[in-house]
């Protein structure tokens, strides 16, 4: 499969696709017990300018398989923000038993796509300092330091 058949092929996420991707999510480390990832994926899909986007092992469409009708397994995902000025993309995530087949480059592309048809110019998305492996993929897609610090503070 090709990566422009892969990226035709992520879709919104649905329903019957929460559980699959929080399960994923946690497969992939990316959750933190201060995130919820449910209300990540509510917030997401609660206004136009953000989503969820999911590729599932079916071939990605949520029509779901031949044998029972359920939707296929979500092996990758990633979500989508706008705020504006410039996108955003988190919980960028492929199957462990999926990974290096494309699938990770197939979701940021995906990403973008949907980015660029919401209006944004830009793009960025945030890495854990010590996820360096996490950072050479970024790396090798285009993405650079853009050399700023990221500061927060809970409401």
């Amino acid at each position: 499969m090709s990566q422009t058949d892969v990226v035709a092929e992520f879709t919104e996420i649905t329903d019957d696709d929460v559980e699959g991707v929080v399960a994923l999510w946690h497969a992939c480390g990316l959750t933190r017990p201060w995130n919820d990832p449910h209300l990540d994926i509510a917030d997401a899909r609660s206004g136009p300018t953000s989503t969820v986007l999911v590729f599932r092992d079916d071939g990605g469409a949520p029509r779901g398989n031949a044998a029972d009708g359920a939707p296929g397994r979500v092996v990758a995902s990633v979500m989508a923000g706008f705020d504006g000025h410039r996108g955003w993309l988190y919980y960028v995530a492929v199957a462990p038993d999926r990974q290096g087949d494309g699938l990770g480059r197939a979701a940021v592309a995906a990403g973008e796509n949907w980015l660029r048809a919401t209006g944004a110019r830009k793009v960025q998305l945030m890495v854990r300092a010590t996820n360096s492996a996490v950072v050479d993929f970024y790396e090798r897609l285009g993405y650079t330091d853009q050399e700023t610090t990221v500061l927060g503070r809970w409401f």
